[in-house]
């Protein structure tokens, strides 16, 4: 399943990302779920909640992607 997350400015990181998402509930999950489960940042894996994202990004959790848009 694919599907667009609109985001303010021009960066958010992984872990706020999951949150807007709806992935998991408090950005404070974020770091367990990540070393529970494979995260692909534009096809690279990746664990860092911290990592930037921008507009364009790829994330996919599972057999979910999240492509990212900037208002």
């Amino acid at each position: 399943m694919e599907r667009e997350v609109q985001i303010r400015g021009d960066v958010i990181r992984l872990g706020q990302l999951l949150k807007l998402a709806g992935v998991v509930d408090a950005g404070g999950q974020a770091a367990a779920f990540l070393a529970a489960h494979p995260v692909l940042v534009n096809g690279e894996p990746e664990q860092r909640r911290g990592r930037q994202l921008r507009a364009g990004d790829e994330v996919r959790v599972g057999d979910e992607v999240l492509r990212i848009r900037s208002d």
